[in-house]
Formats: C-alpha cells, sequence, structure tokens
C-alpha cells in the first residue's frame, strides 16, 4: 500500500497551521510556569504530577499532530511523516508497529466504560499513601499533614480503603494495603478499573498521548486538560495542607467533605465519559485501516 491510499482526509495549510499554532498557544499556556518552575528548582505536590509521573515530556506536549491518515498540503517532511500526493502525512507503517498496544489501550477503556462509576472511595487513596509514616517519610514532605500521623492513620482505619487502581495502589504503603477491599494488580487492570476513578479519569490523559501520534492532538490536549482539574480535587482531598497553594481541603475525614467530594468525583465521571469514547473510537478506526 502506498502512503497515497492511506489518506481519510485532507486539511488546506490554512487550516492545519492555524490548528497547529492554537494548539502550540494552549500548551504554552500550560508549560510557561511549569518551565519556570523546573528552572528554578522549585516543586510542586500538585501540578508536577503532570509532568513528573506521566511520561510525556512538554515538547512532546506542545508538538502539534493531525492524527493517522490525515494529508497536510503543503507540509514539510519530518520525523514519523512521509511525502504523498503535495503534502505529508503520518509514516502509514506506525500503527502496523504499534498495533497491538493500540488494542490494549482499546479494550480497557471500553472495559472501565462498561461499567458503572463506583463513588464511595472518599480519595483515601491519597491516605493510605501516608499510612504509619513520619512527616518525613511521606512523599510531599515540604508540606505539613492537616491531621498528626496518629490521627490520619485513624481516619484511614475508620473509613477503609476501596481503591480500584493499581497505580494508586502500587504507591499505598506496606501497612495501609491489606486495609484495601481489592488487592489491584496489572493483570487485573482491565477487570477493575471503572469510571468513578478520579485515577483512571486522569489516566485518559495518558491513553491519549500514548496513542500520539496517532490520533489527533486536540484530543490529548482535551485529555490533559481534564486532568489537570482532576490532579486538584485528588490533592484536595489528601492529608496534606495545601492551603498555602490556595488549594483549600475538601474533608473527607467529614460527612461533608465526603458529600462534596463524591459530587465532584460524579461530575469528573461525566465529563471524562465523552473522552474515554472519543479515545475508544478513535482506536477502533485505527484498528480497521488497512495494513501497509
Amino acid at each position: 500500500m502506498t502512503a497515497a491510499t492511506a489518506i481519510t482526509e485532507v486539511l488546506d495549510p490554512a487550516v492545519w497551521r492555524a490548528r497547529r499554532q492554537a494548539h502550540e498557544q494552549l500548551v504554552d499556556g500550560w508549560l510557561a510556569t511549569h518551565l519556570a518552575r523546573r528552572r528554578d528548582g522549585v516543586k510542586h505536590p500538585v501540578h508536577d504530577f503532570l509532568f513528573t509521573y506521566y511520561s510525556h515530556r512538554p515538547a512532546q506536549l506542545r508538538r502539534w499532530h493531525p492524527g493517522a491518515g490525515v494529508l497536510l498540503i503543503d507540509g514539510e517532511p519530518a520525523r514519523d511523516y512521509v511525502a504523498a500526493d503535495g503534502g505529508v502525512l503520518l509514516d502509514p507503517t506506525l500503527l502496523a508497529k504499534r498495533a497491538e498496544a493500540v488494542r490494549w489501550i482499546r479494550d480497557l477503556l471500553a472495559a472501565t466504560a462498561s461499567r458503572p462509576a463506583q463513588l464511595g472511595c472518599f480519595g483515601m487513596h491519597e491516605w493510605a499513601m501516608v499510612y504509619r509514616q513520619t512527616q518525613q517519610e511521606v512523599r510531599h514532605n515540604a508540606w505539613p499533614l492537616r491531621l498528626s500521623p496518629a490521627a490520619t492513620a485513624e481516619v484511614v482505619e475508620d473509613r477503609g480503603v476501596r481503591c480500584t487502581h493499581f497505580d494508586a495502589f502500587r504507591f499505598f504503603t506496606a501497612p495501609a494495603r491489606p486495609l484495601n477491599v481489592h488487592q489491584p494488580s496489572r493483570e487485573l487492570q482491565p477487570v477493575l478499573e471503572q469510571p468513578g476513578c478520579l485515577h483512571a479519569n486522569m489516566d485518559l490523559y495518558k491513553w491519549a498521548y500514548k496513542l500520539s501520534p496517532l490520533v489527533p492532538s486536540e484530543l490529548v490536549t482535551a485529555c490533559f486538560a481534564l486532568s489537570r482539574e482532576i490532579r486538584v480535587l485528588d490533592m484536595r482531598a489528601s492529608p496534606y495542607d495545601l492551603d498555602a497553594l490556595g488549594f483549600p481541603p475538601v474533608r473527607i475525614e467529614t460527612p461533608e467533605g465526603r458529600a462534596d467530594y463524591a459530587a465532584q468525583q460524579r461530575d469528573f465521571a461525566t465529563r471524562a465519559a465523552p473522552l474515554r469514547a472519543a479515545l475508544t473510537a478513535h482506536c477502533d478506526a485505527l484498528l480497521t485501516l488497512p495494513a501497509p
């Protein structure tokens, strides 16, 4: 198959250059403060997560891609792109190399979407990550805990832990793991992941960038924007006192705080659903493209 036969959409120069510029301006707005902090050696317990836990580098996030099969008229060949019919498009062989990963991501997204949202965890995963640790031992030890270590442990023991997300569970302290109702593993991820989980919804950004450059960058940035908002709730509901950073606590140790958390969790699940559906649809489309 030639590159030309892989074309599913054609974009004129004015269209794709405008999309690229809009993408770069959006991403630059997010990156400015992060890059300034990184240059000055300043850590941020909320926003750094999107650039440290997630492996997509700032320069990768900033680079615009139209997705597989899109011909950019008057575009010039560059990394991952090949010439075709007066322009360039993504090298069709990229999909063949990544088909197995695309299929795994698609199946995980679909399985997650098929389940009802569970809204009873109340963000206890962050508490389980500091359970029975001293202030010096906790991950963000530059920031104080809202409660004493003993009181923090008491909240964990009284409320219990119902985390379904392996990549949160693996950061639990050793004594916290047996307290979790579930025992997530990488193998159980497709079985346990559910759409009410904050981390599963933040991870839409991870699946989007892992599918990049095969999916449009606009979808990647939409997932990033949602992940950025969810991370704020994640840390506001944590045991850390981040009021000085402008993040008042969601006090999940109280009935009012738990109700607030569940309401916001439900809203994020609703907003994540169309992004998860869009990623799934892109995976389905990619998997039906003819092999080069």
